[in-house]
């Protein structure tokens, strides 16, 4: 039978599957010698069978006992013992960081007997009456199931009968009282009584937790980071030490870099007299991590000795939970710290200067993600006055929205389609729907380690906390400034959290750093005249470019796009869709193509439109000069270039109700439009379908892309237009509209006396033509994979009407883990994409293929498009420095798909 319990100084951090994060850190800690209290971990294959069963792995109650046996013998005392108490802490630990989503039971072996032990041993009856309490409000809630606001609120009571600011103002007597209290409330809602046996205290404080794994937080936690459902949570059963013995006690949270910011430094919060929840909590507001060296100087020496054995063995940013107990230090903790965007490029670049890591290492550590994050808006401070509170800058960026003051108000406004930013003291795992509904979060206690600053900076939202000068009112629903100003729910406020300020109403919003050193072209002179972490981006991005495979192209159909994403290092335009060249004041020319009676008319609108689109592709040509332009010839049914058909039958009903005669030109159109209506437009006669029944349409965008390229030539430049038919079913289609685009071509070469050489290809956007894609090679010089309208016809969805409809369900049903919209479904879609390039390659060796449905932006997915051996993606301006930078770090990820290997996007 495989071993359920590890001694800590049985594991180590490779064993995270196996024992968590937590408890692996704490194995490397033990193993590191530093000063660890010791313990075991249940492991999250005992987890598993638990939950897949329902009752308790056999041998694990024995081996348990075992651990513990062990662990009493090394402390020198045992569980419950009446005059001399071992203590034991019950934590989770996932294999990836889920912060307090989870369940935590402190103080287990505490009850009438031993309290009493406790106090005589700690010489505090105060401390030893409050470790009481605490076990029995955490035991309550979390393995009894009583709600946790009965405990919070007999204790507001107790708080305000004593005229207590807080929970230190409570003598022993009061905490006597409330843990009396306390268990009369445990039975009047379980009808049991507290446990006051020990060992039945930790078995069932090790089972509580394996539930927590599925309680709604922490599933609606998982869904959000993409967090499997069937990793299951270790359990870490350690040996307590105390922080709350007096002014020589304390706990804290320290991080060896700012993780907001990636500045080296003393960063954290420290909580003298308190344990480690009430720092995370936020309940009380800590002091700064560098006011411990006045504190208790030998203990802060001895911290930062240990943090830089830390980073120095982890090579990078560490989150260190400590507790010093009467001026002994103890680690409880470390992880690899969650980090901002901005931190993460700047600890990475910082890392590589101190020869801890190296370029590819530092850019594997970057992501596209937090590069996005990067380039959104900041605030113009500027333009603005003094803010209405300044709080300590958690998580950085801009962020504007209505303010509310309960979880449950910032679900329904965001799903109203309202912006909006989550007030609240502090928040608790509760507000994590709330959190993720949010804009920003904004809180009047806690600091950069409380619940609100980690959670708000492991998902990239805005966050500002401990703005202390802030009065919050959960009840009235408003907060009151300093100043005396009442804001209610409801009011505009623009949170600043690279500044730690919030200002009344919206605040004008400035390009960032990152994207005024996009928009000056991405050169190192750029990165440097950017400032910030600019050029901590810039290192990456070169790194990126310097190793990756895939080329990285735009979708744009403007000479503005096409230059804006040349700046932003785009190798060419892999779409440019022409059907957006017909808006506007062109409309009613391809109206008056659709209303021709005859080819002498169409040939007349079509004719008219020539010039137009000629010096549309001359434009996208010039700005993308010497590099390749897929043009797409046009796509979406025609009668979506006609007005609406309801206007347009008011409009003649309106004028024969009113005894006059429509609008002739009314008339017509309205018919046009009832000729042409489909009941699924999406899979009706559009694409190539298009090209091959209206005649000249093909012939007409063909001699404009070629008279283009002529006039490029002749001005000196270097066009390379490639023609993409679009919507192809079976290699028949596209037999005929090359033949057609082959002889235009050679018609406009007669005439100019300039040879045009245009590759034609296809999009790959139905199944059919992926699974027959080795017969469509044979006629297609690329492919280029149309993911969007890939994704639609193979899942059978129409993208409009169903993302409203029921997607939030399936996404809250575990069905998809993201949209497939978002990122690439490997086993169905992406089997298609694999299946067309091995095919398509076996009959045309050398065949040319990239992807350009927004997909190709998505970071996920261009490491799935890598594997795959795509040639490129192709994706919108914005998205270029994202599809760059992933392409690179999937390069150094290594390995290609073979079939049948989906790999996983989901991550």
């Amino acid at each position: 039978m495989a071993a359920y319990v590890y001694d800590f100084a049985e594991g180590g951090r490779e064993q995270a599957g196996l024992l968590g994060g937590k408890g692996a850190n704490l194995a490397e800690m033990t193993r590191l010698g530093l000063p660890v209290p010791p313990g075991f971990t249940v492991t999250t294959d005992a987890c598993r069978a638990y939950l897949a069963t329902g009752a308790e792995p056999e041998g694990l109650r024995e081996e348990v006992g075992r651990h513990l046996a062990a662990l009493e013998r090394a402390v020198g005392r045992r569980l419950g013992q009446p005059d001399d108490p071992l203590l034991l802490s019950v934590r989770s630990g996932a294999r990836f960081s889920m912060p307090g989503m989870m369940e935590t039971v402190l103080d287990i072996g505490l009850n009438d007997d031993s309290v009493q032990g406790l106090a005589k041993t700690s010489g505090s009856e105060r401390f030893a009456r409050d470790s009481h309490r605490r076990l029995l409000q955490m035991f309550g809630s979390t393995v009894m199931g009583v709600d946790a606001a009965v405990f919070e609120d007999a204790l507001t009571r107790m708080k305000r009968d004593r005229g207590a600011a807080d929970d230190l103002g409570l003598d022993a007597s009061d905490l006597a009282v409330l843990a009396g209290e306390y268990r009369r409330l445990i039975r009047e809602h379980t009808g049991e009584d507290f446990p006051e046996d020990p060992v039945e205290q930790l078995r069932r404080a090790v089972l509580a937790v394996f539930r927590s794994w599925n309680t709604e937080r922490a599933r609606v936690y998982r869904r959000r980071e993409h967090i499997p459902d069937d990793l299951g949570t270790a359990v870490n059963v350690q040996a307590m030490v105390f922080g709350n013995l007096g002014a020589d006690s304390g706990s804290g949270v320290a991080f060896t870099r700012d993780p907001a910011t990636g500045r080296p430094g003393v960063y954290g919060d420290y909580l003298p007299n308190a344990q480690g929840e009430d720092v995370v909590s936020g309940i009380r507001n800590a002091v700064p991590l560098a006011e411990l060296e006045r504190l208790d100087k030998p203990s802060y020496d001895r911290l930062l000795e240990i943090m830089r054995t830390l980073e120095h063995h982890y090579r990078d940013l560490c989150d260190i939970e400590f507790t010093i107990e009467r001026g002994t230090l103890w680690m409880l903790q470390t992880r690899v710290g969650k980090r901002t965007a901005e931190a993460a490029f700047a600890i990475a670049a910082a890392l590589t200067d101190e020869g801890l890591t190296g370029p590819d290492e530092a850019l594997a550590r970057v992501s596209g993600e937090g590069l996005a994050r990067l380039m959104f808006p900041r605030f113009d401070t500027a333009a603005v006055g003094e803010p209405l509170a300044r709080g300590i800058p958690a998580s950085p960026g801009a962020a504007v929205g209505t303010a509310v003051f309960t979880s449950a108000e910032a679900v329904r406004r965001a799903a109203a389609g309202e912006r909006v930013v989550l007030v609240r003291q502090e928040t608790t795992p509760d507000d994590l729907p709330g959190m993720i509904a949010a804009q920003a979060v904004l809180t009047s206690r806690g600091g950069k380690t409380s619940h609100a600053a980690v959670v708000a900076r492991g998902m990239g939202k805005v966050c500002v906390c401990g703005a202390d000068s802030l009065t919050v009112d959960p009840a009235a629903r408003r907060f009151t400034t300093a100043a005396g100003t009442v804001v209610e729910e409801g009011a505009l406020l623009s949170v600043d959290g690279t500044a730690g300020a919030v200002h009344a109403g919206a605040v004008p919003l400035a390009d960032s750093p990152v994207m005024r050193y996009f928009e000056d072209g991405g050169t190192a002179d750029a990165a440097r005249a950017a400032g910030g972490v600019a050029e901590a981006v810039h290192r990456a991005m070169d790194r990126a470019d310097g190793v990756r495979r895939l080329g990285v192209r735009a979708n744009a159909d403007t000479p503005e796009d096409a230059a804006r994403a040349r700046r932003f290092g785009a190798e060419g335009i892999g779409l440019c869709r022409t059907e957006h060249m017909f808006l506007g004041e062109r409309r009613r020319l391809v109206e008056a193509m659709i209303l021709a009676d005859g080819q002498e008319g169409r040939d007349r609108a079509l004719a008219a439109l020539l010039p137009l689109q000629r010096g549309d592709f001359a434009a996208i040509l010039a700005a993308m000069d010497g590099l390749p332009v897929t043009i797409r010839l046009l796509d979406p049914p025609l009668h979506e270039f006609l007005p609406d058909r309801t206007d347009l039958a008011v409009r003649v009903a309106s004028a024969e109700a009113a005894g006059g005669h429509p609008d002739p030109h009314d008339t017509e159109l309205l018919a046009a439009v009832d000729r042409m209506h489909e009941e699924n437009p999406m899979l009706g006669l559009r694409g190539v379908r298009l090209g091959l029944v209206v005649p000249g349409l093909v012939a007409m965008q063909v001699r404009a892309v070629a008279e283009a390229v002529v006039e490029r030539r002749r001005a000196g430049g270097d066009p390379r237009a490639e023609i993409m038919v679009p919507l192809v079913d079976t290699v028949e289609e596209l037999r005929l509209v090359r033949a057609e685009v082959e002889r235009v071509l050679a018609e406009v070469s007669a005439e100019s006396g300039t040879e045009v050489r245009c590759p034609v290809g296809t999009m790959i956007e139905l199944p059919r033509a992926a699974l027959t894609a080795g017969a469509i090679a044979a006629q297609a010089e690329f492919f280029s994979f149309g993911t969007n309208d890939l994704t639609q016809t193979t899942w059978g969805f129409s993208r409009d009407d169903v993302e409203a409809a029921f997607f939030s369900a399936y996404l809250d049903k575990g069905i998809f883990a993201v949209s497939p919209f978002e990122t690439i479904d490997v086993d169905g879609v992406g089997r298609l994409v694999r299946i067309a390039v091995e095919e398509g390659r076996a009959a045309r060796p050398g065949l040319k293929t990239g992807v350009c449905g927004e997909h190709g932006g998505d970071p996920a997915s261009v490491h799935f498009f890598h594997r795959v051996g795509l040639d490129y993606v192709s994706c919108s301006p914005f998205r270029i420095p994202v599809a760059r930078l992933e392409a690179g770090r999937a390069a150094l990820a290594g390995g290609t798909e073979g079939p049948g290997d989906a790999g996983d996007a989901s991550r």
